[in-house]
């Protein structure tokens, strides 16, 4: 009777487990037929000047936004290591003891590089600061000090959702300047043209 019961349990449990991962599959397509939608009608609009960048050259505009995409490219290897370590600290797994092969990545000089670069070339006032990442990566509570565990996932919580504002910053300069660049294309269609590689002319002494 204990044995049928607790089957009925489990069955009844592994049930619940299933509608819920089924409606968190509803709710993420939902979501994502919602940004299609938002992404389409963005498409549609024609491209708007970004008096902001207006003082860039066509040259200087495309460099700065290769500098903001390399500046994400960073902000999701420094949160995909964030996340890692949230997660052993959530779980009270062993924390890496090797921190040297990530220090160097995460020291405060190369965090505010790309940052600092990016407001000298426009300046923003808005962007959201960067946390001390390489103050955290060192902070390895002692086996059995649950305060401290909690402390640092609460503090590594924090620093992933900076992150993410930062990130989310750089999506929206990453678009107006992809917007600046295409409405400039759009105005002088010939300077597309400087886009592309030089062929180098032929030696004739050669």
């Amino acid at each position: 009777m204990v044995g049928e019961q607790d089957r009925t349990g489990a069955a009844a449990g592994a049930a619940n487990r299933g509608e819920a991962a089924q409606a968190r599959a509803v709710r993420a397509k939902a979501r994502a037929a919602v940004r299609a939608k938002a992404r389409a009608a963005a498409r549609a609009l024609p491209p708007q000047r970004v008096p902001e960048l207006g003082h860039l050259s066509l040259a200087g505009l495309r460099t700065y936004r290769a500098a903001l995409s390399a500046e994400e490219d960073r902000v999701s290897y420094w949160r995909r290591i964030l996340q890692g370590r949230l997660d052993l600290t959530r779980t009270a797994a062993e924390q890496p003891t090797d921190m040297v092969a990530l220090r160097s990545a995460l020291r405060p000089e190369q965090v505010q590089r790309g940052r600092s670069t990016l407001i000298r070339v426009v300046p923003q006032h808005d962007i959201p600061p960067l946390p001390d990442l390489a103050a955290l990566w060192e902070r390895c509570p002692a086996p059995g000090d649950e305060p401290a565990r909690q402390a640092l996932q609460a503090d590594l919580g924090l620093a992933e959702s900076a992150l993410s504002r930062y990130r989310t910053s750089l999506h929206q300069q990453l678009e107006a300047a992809t917007g600046e660049l295409i409405a400039r294309y759009r105005a002088e269609p010939d300077s597309c043209l400087s886009a592309l590689p030089t062929r180098t002319p032929p030696n004739p002494a050669a």
